[in-house]
C-alpha cells in the first residue's frame, strides 16, 4: 500500500495486457534506460513465413544492445503461452528481413523525432553513421525484455535455460482506494531488472560477487573509493541554452546533495540538474553523468569495485 496524505493506493491487477503494454510505451526509458529508443510493434516473420508481432523493440544506444520486447501478465501460463510465443518471436527477429524492418523503423524515427535525434547526438553518432551503427547493433543477438506484473519461479527457471539473455522487470499498478480513476504505476529504481541472466552469468563467473545492479554509492564509500564530503561534477547543455555545471556533495549515507536537495539515487540527482538547466528529459543515467574532480565517472569507479571483488 502507498499512502499520500489521506489517500491510500492499493495494489491492483492490470485490467488487461494492453494496459500494461501502453504503460511500457509511455514510460520505456524507466525500463530500458535514458539512452534508449522505443520502436512500435510490427509484423515480423520466421524463415518459413509464420508471422508474429512482438509488443515492440528497444535499442539502447549507449550499451549498443537491442531488445525484443513482450509485455506480459503472469496469469498467462509460462509453458502454454509465454515460452512458445517468445520462441517464435526470437526466431522471426533473427531473420535478415526482420532486422532490416527494425532498422528502417529506427531510421524513420530518427528522421521524424527530435528527442531521438538528440539521443543519437549525445552518443556522438553523426547522421551519416546512423544506419551503420543501427546495423552493427542489430547484428548482435537480441536481449529478451519482459516487463511483467509479477514473476514466478517457473518464469525465472525458463529464462535461465535460454541461449539468449533475458531481463525481467516488474511493473506494479496501484489504485486510490477512494478514487478508482487515480492510478499510479511503480517502476524499478535505476532501471534495475528483477532478473538479468547476463548479470547472473557474470556473477557466477566471479564466484558470486557483486553485480552492477547491486552496487550503491554506499558500497563505494565502504571500500574507500569515494569519501563523504567529496564533490562530484556534472556538466550539461540543453538543446537550447548554455552549458551549466552542477556540483553534488556525497553524504555519509551515500546520498547526494544537489541544489540544496538530497537524493538517494545518482540518477535523480542528475535529473534535478538537467531539468534545472532547462531540459524536458524525464530520465538520465547518473552513474555516467557524475564525475569526480579527477574525471572518473561513478560507473568507472563501480567497475573498479566489481573487478576487485
Amino acid at each position: 500500500m502507498l499512502i499520500l496524505g489521506e489517500s491510500k493506493f492499493i495494489k491492483t491487477p492490470f485490467d488487461s495486457e494492453q494496459e500494461l503494454e501502453q504503460v511500457v510505451v509511455d514510460n520505456y526509458e524507466y525500463i530500458f534506460g535514458p539512452t534508449s529508443i522505443y520502436l512500435p510493434k510490427t509484423l515480423i516473420k520466421t524463415g518459413d513465413g509464420t508471422g508474429t508481432i512482438p509488443d515492440g523493440f528497444a535499442i539502447d544506444l549507449a550499451s549498443k544492445k537491442w531488445y525484443l520486447v513482450e509485455a506480459e501478465l503472469l496469469h498467462h501460463n509460462v509453458w502454454g503461452h509465454i515460452a512458445p510465443q517468445i520462441s517464435k518471436q526470437v526466431i522471426a527477429s533473427l531473420q535478415p528481413i526482420s532486422k532490416k524492418t527494425i532498422e528502417d523503423l529506427a531510421v524513420d524515427q530518427y528522421q521524424n523525432n527530435e528527442t531521438t535525434r538528440e539521443k543519437f547526438a549525445e552518443q556522438k553518432i553523426k547522421e551519416i553513421d546512423v544506419r551503420k551503427i543501427l546495423g552493427e547493433i542489430l547484428n548482435k543477438e537480441p536481449v529478451i525484455g519482459l516487463p511483467i506484473d509479477a514473476i514466478s519461479g517457473d518464469l525465472k527457471e525458463w529464462a535461465r535455460t535460454l541461449k539468449y539473455n533475458v531481463k525481467l522487470w516488474t511493473i506494479t499498478k496501484y489504485v486510490d482506494f477512494n478514487n478508482k480513476n487515480s492510478i499510479a504505476y511503480e517502476f524499478p529504481e535505476e532501471f534495475k531488472p528483477i532478473l538479468d541472466t547476463e548479470e547472473e552469468q557474470e556473477k557466477d563467473e566471479k564466484t558470486g560477487e557483486l553485480t552492477r545492479y547491486e552496487v550503491s554509492i554506499s558500497d563505494l564509500i565502504e571500500n574507500n573509493l569515494l569519501l563523504p564530503g567529496q564533490k562530484l561534477i556534472m556538466e550539461y547543455k540543453p538543446r537550447q541554452g548554455s552549458k551549466k555545471k552542477y556540483e553534488a556533495e556525497i553524504l555519509e549515507d551515500g546520498a547526494l546533495r544537489v541544489l540544496d536537495q538530497v537524493y538517494s539515487s545518482p540518477s535523480y540527482a542528475a535529473l534535478a540538474g538537467i531539468q534545472d538547466a532547462g531540459s524536458d528529459r524525464k530520465t538520465v543515467n547518473g552513474w555516467t553523468s557524475w564525475k569526480t574532480e579527477t574525471g572518473l565517472t561513478l560507473s568507472e569507479i563501480r567497475e573498479k569495485l566489481i573487478n576487485e571483488e
